[in-house]
This record gives structure tokens, C-alpha cells and sequence, in this order.
């Protein structure tokens, strides 16, 4: 394990589950010091910080960011992975869930970034990276509100990138394909055979299996890491080949 993370300290929101749990690990292997944002920060494990904050709730977000230089004296990194699912066609969710899902999962992460903005200007390492999806950049049947939350965070990405580069302050994006997370695993329950959902999810990405979080972990480790530091303003895609391979079907 690389311990590219010594002396830094992270951010990491969404921190305690799934793809949040294993970033934080991640880092903290790496040797960062790591804070965990959560509306469930008791369960987050490993990190040196959890704290009860809500990144819909601007007062909320700057209070804990205020709190991780308070107790470590610096802020490095930030990792803007809190967000929320959302199913159906345009047509499915009313105007007041497009709200809800859009302020957690695109002004979420702008609330974040601005309040940590006057810490990273004081780093030397200074690295944000938005955890975007596969659907910023593929058509995924009923999934309208939450491709266009994820195409929002893509957009952005590039936008911080270009704004904040001689600032010193990278900015990238992980494209996560179909990832073996809680989320997904409450989708499953509720198919009529999660079996079959289960195995249809798997065939979609080219290389036959959900994304690990493990592995998107490791890819935001690299995006995060001064090893990095002439990457700025990309989506790296951890997708089995989703978006980018057209493979022919298996021959039986």
C-alpha cells in the first residue's frame, strides 16, 4: 500500500457505506488523516473524524468543515461522494423530488467544495474529486433524475477544474459503473426476482460483474493523490468497459 496520504487530511462525504466506507479506508491505508461527513456518522469505521453532516444544509456543511481544520489544522482533499438513487422516466418523479435529488447530489457537493475552498488555497497537495456514474455519459433506462443529477456533477467537474487550476487545486471525477453497494442491494430486494435483476446488471457491464467499491476506492485514491498532480478536470471510468467497449455476444 502506497503512502501517498502522509501529513494530508481528507474529507470524505457519504463516508460511513458502500463506495464512502471503503474511500475513507482507503485513504486512511494511504496514511491521510480521515474526516467522515454522514447523517449516519456511528457507523462509519476507521475514520479519525465522523461527524452529523448533512450536505443539503449549508449550515451544516460549514460547520463541519470548519470542525476538520479545527482538529487537524489543515484540509487537503475532499471527496465529494454523498448522493442519493432516484428510478423512472421523466415522467415518474414530480417537481419537488427533482429538488431533493439535485441539492443533494449536485449542490451537495457545491456546498462542500465552497466552504473547503479556503483551506485547499493553503495546501500544497490540494485534490477534489466528485464521485459522478455511468449515467452522466450512457442513456440508462429508467434512471432520467438521477442521470441528469450525475451528468450535472461531470459538467461541473470540468467547470471547478478550469476555475481552481492555478489555484493550485486539481479537480476530477470517478465514473462508477453498477457498483455491489447497499443501494443496489435495496434495489434487488425489491424486484420481483432478484436473481435475474441481479444477473442482468452483471451482463450489462462488459466484464460480467458489478463494480467493487474497493475498486472505485482505488481509483479515487489515485485521482486524490499527489502522484497525480498532472490529472485534473477528468471522469475516470470504473466500469468493466461499460461505457467505451462494444463487445460482441458470447458465442453458445
Amino acid at each position: 500500500m502506497s503512502h501517498d496520504f502522509n501529513g494530508l487530511v481528507a474529507i470524505v462525504t457519504g463516508g460511513a457505506s458502500g463506495i464512502g466506507a471503503a474511500i475513507a479506508k482507503r485513504l486512511s491505508d494511504g496514511g491521510a488523516k480521515v474526516a467522515v461527513f454522514d447523517l449516519q456518522p456511528d457507523a462509519a469505521t476507521g475514520a479519525d473524524l465522523a461527524l452529523p453532516v448533512d450536505v443539503a444544509d449549508d449550515a451544516s456543511v460549514r460547520s463541519g468543515v470548519e470542525q476538520v481544520a479545527a482538529e487537524f489544522g489543515r484540509i487537503d482533499i475532499v471527496v465529494n461522494n454523498a448522493g442519493i438513487g432516484a428510478q423512472g422516466t421523466v415522467e415518474a418523479n414530480l417537481d419537488d423530488e427533482w429538488h431533493r435529488v439535485l441539492d443533494i447530489n449536485v449542490l451537495g457537493m457545491v456546498r462542500v467544495a465552497r466552504a473547503a475552498l479556503p483551506h485547499l488555497r493553503e495546501s500544497s497537495a490540494a485534490a477534489i474529486v466528485n464521485t459522478s456514474s455511468i449515467a452522466a455519459t450512457a442513456g440508462l433506462p429508467e434512471r432520467a433524475l438521477y442521470s441528469a443529477s450525475k451528468g450535472a456533477v461531470a459538467a461541473l467537474t470540468r467547470a471547478m477544474a478550469a476555475d481552481h487550476l492555478r489555484e493550485g487545486i486539481r479537480v476530477n471525477a470517478v465514473n462508477p459503473g453498477t457498483a455491489d453497494t447497499p443501494w443496489i442491494g435495496k434495489l434487488l430486494e425489491k424486484a420481483p426476482d432478484p436473481a435475474a435483476e441481479r444477473a442482468a446488471l452483471e451482463a450489462r457491464q462488459p466484464h460480467g460483474r458489478l463494480v467493487s467499491a474497493e475498486e472505485v476506492a482505488a481509483a479515487v485514491a489515485y485521482l486524490a493523490s499527489p502522484a497525480a498532480g498532472s490529472t485534473t478536470g477528468v471522469a475516470l471510468a470504473v466500469d468493466g468497459g461499460m461505457q467505451e467497449l462494444r463487445l460482441r455476444p458470447p458465442v453458445r
